[in-house]
């Protein structure tokens, strides 16, 4: 029963995403809600910006679903909170898409909604397993939480880049995990689903309305996948962002940037600035991802030290190839 909720799951997840992402797109020509180049952006031509209004229920509507088939855990994952909290995040974002909204208010909502998910986990589920004193471990968790959110947005930049990371990611959790199976492939599959218009050259943009409230469900889900014994993978799977986004916020950050502006500095970005095409980089993060869905693999096993020092790696000649191709290498 399991194989086969995760598969109808995936599958209704799949066409849902794919079929509302052609009305998105249809609307926001017809409001001409278009995303025009910059000096920032990796496009030379106005596009759709809007696709989380496509994806976002689409996920919500997966995790209330499939709580009431398959009746799940008081884990993070429960439907009374993934799925409101997505969509206000969703809500909040569009006004900031349409409109800008100011960083430190939007910074303090996302904040107090992750607040409110770690309040509601029982006491016993902890994320660093009794490494940190209960207030550590929530407050460690709540940061991590917090900054993975703002990554995964600061991360959707070219064609591609995040439908790719939310399947890996989904379907990685689904692969590992002794819980949420057929949530997390389900998220999985919707990001393929957008990924149908989001391909080089792109029809449609995710938008922060998009890229926002899938990290902040893809977060829950990687934290109740360590509550669950399995932080070596939960780290792992998303080790590419994680690495990408981090090491360019501490480089921005020494050259005195304003790190909540746009900008063009990522390792992805480079690559695409180098000569290389969005869907060349986007395939390159995806093998780096696929390797990476074996290690956690591995770690879940029970060799977390071997599971890591592999991602280390992994990740290491992603970063790499997207330097060379940064600098014009042929590979």
């Amino acid at each position: 029963m399991s194989l086969v909720t995760t598969l109808v799951t995936a599958l209704a997840a799949f066409a849902c995403s794919a079929v509302l992402t052609r009305v998105v797109l249809a609307w926001l020509h017809h409001r001409q809600i278009l995303d025009h180049p910059n000096e920032r952006s990796s496009h030379s031509l106005p596009i759709p910006r809007g696709g989380g209004l496509a994806v976002v229920p689409v996920v919500a509507a997966m995790l209330i679903l499939t709580a009431l088939v398959v009746p799940g855990d008081p884990g993070i994952p429960a439907a009374g909170i993934l799925a409101p909290a997505a969509l206000v995040l969703m809500a909040v974002s569009w006004l900031d898409d349409r409109h800008g909204l100011a960083p430190l208010p939007r910074l303090l909502l996302q904040a107090a909604i992750i607040a409110a998910a770690l309040a509601g986990l029982p006491a016993q589920d902890l994320v660093f397993h009794g490494l940190l004193p209960l207030w550590g471990d929530r407050l460690l968790a709540g940061l991590g939480w917090l900054w993975f959110v703002n990554l995964y947005n600061f991360m959707d930049g070219i064609d591609g880049i995040t439908g790719v990371e939310t399947a890996a990611i989904g379907f990685g959790i689904a692969l590992v995990s002794d819980q949420s199976i057929p949530q997390a492939a389900g998220i999985g599959a919707a990001g393929i689903g957008f990924l149908v218009w989001n391909w080089h050259p792109a029809r449609i943009f995710l938008g922060d309305s998009g890229s926002i409230p899938l990290g902040f469900v893809l977060g829950g889900l990687l934290l109740h996948l360590a509550i669950g014994g399995h932080l070596a993978a939960a780290l792992i799977l998303p080790a590419y962002y994680l690495a990408d986004a981090t090491l360019t916020l501490l480089w921005r950050l020494k050259d005195g940037e304003t790190v909540w502006q746009a900008h063009r500095r990522h390792f992805y970005q480079r690559a695409v600035q180098g000569g290389k095409s969005h869907s060349q980089v986007a395939l390159a993060i995806l093998g780096g991802n696929l390797a990476l869905i074996g290690c956690a693999w591995i770690a879940g096993r029970g060799l977390e030290v071997p599971g890591i020092l592999l991602a280390v790696g992994v990740v290491t000649g992603v970063l790499a190839l997207l330097s060379r191709w940064a600098k014009g290498a042929p590979i």
